[in-house]
């Protein structure tokens, strides 16, 4: 399989610690492999470190304000689309998801597959102790009850997803947040009748920083779950060929942001959301 063919994209925001590091780790395996980054701004050096590097294969998306795992993780995949890729690998930028299972995940890689690095199948190991742990677990276990989903983890976003899946999505219903967004993500793939696959991992703690996951997202989390569940059971869930949920259909020019092209842009409801300002475009 071509490196040209596949983007690594890191969402990042206050990971100047890492950043520098984990780049360096994924080009120990992959040395002109494309790296996406998506930074939400967070007044550290970050922008500049990645600069420094003279990295060519590197792209650096800057976002004004801190706007989210989710929307990183969306602007992620329609970036993949509209720049042809075949293959998405999405991973945190903290060392929690280590480079050096990026080889075996790409492995699996099929069009037709869905790939997670999993802390909870067989030869998987997770450095979380006492209640994070148990909360992983409980919530990794209840989601896949919920869902009759055949995998042991659902929620981490150490992923290989296939581009041709990734057109069909219906991005307009892709609104939820953290792991919410996580979880609805493996259930559309499961609906797209994708290979899910685990691929075994050794999930760390956060090498430098503070985990910045709010408490509430647990809550969320459930609730979401149980919204996905009545969905599944009462209606029939849209799917795209020609997907008009990310290709908004006129010119904006009203924005001065560095990077913001006016080209990835999800629909909500009326409203059109641009992933980069987060700016709203009836």
């Amino acid at each position: 399989m071509s490196d040209s063919n596949i983007l690594i994209s890191l969402s990042a925001y206050k990971e100047a610690e890492n950043i520098v590091k984990i780049t360096d780790k994924i080009r120990d395996q992959f040395n002109e492999i494309k790296i996406l980054i998506v930074n939400d701004f967070s007044g550290d050096n970050t922008e500049e470190l990645i600069k420094k590097k003279r990295d060519k294969n590197i792209i650096f998306l800057q976002r004004p304000k801190k706007l989210g795992l989710g929307t990183a993780h969306k602007l992620s995949l329609i970036y993949a689309i509209k720049n042809d890729y075949n293959f998405l690998v999405t991973m945190d930028a903290d060392f929690s998801h280590d480079p050096i299972h990026l080889p075996e995940l790409i492995k699996h890689a099929g069009e037709e597959n869905f790939v997670i690095g999993s802390r909870f199948c067989d030869g998987a190991k997770s450095d979380y102790k006492g209640l994070r742990r148990l909360i992983s677990i409980c919530g990794n276990y209840f989601a896949k009850k919920i869902l009759n989903i055949k995998l042991n983890e659902i929620t981490t976003y150490y992923r290989v997803y296939s581009v041709k899946l990734l057109k069909k999505l219906p991005f307009n219903e892709l609104n939820a947040q953290g792991y919410s967004l996580g979880v609805r993500l493996v259930w559309l793939m499961k609906k797209l009748n994708a290979n899910l696959i685990e691929v075994p991992i050794h999930f760390k703690d956060r090498n430098q920083g503070k985990s910045k996951i709010p408490k509430l997202q647990i809550f969320i989390s459930f609730f979401d779950l149980l919204s996905i569940k009545f969905k599944d059971i009462f209606l029939k869930q849209k799917f795209y060929e020609t997907n008009e949920t990310y290709e908004f259909p006129y010119k904006i020019e009203d924005c001065n942001l560095k990077n913001c092209d006016r080209d990835f842009l999800v629909k909500k409801e009326k409203k059109w959301t641009c992933l980069i300002c987060g700016k709203n475009f009836k």
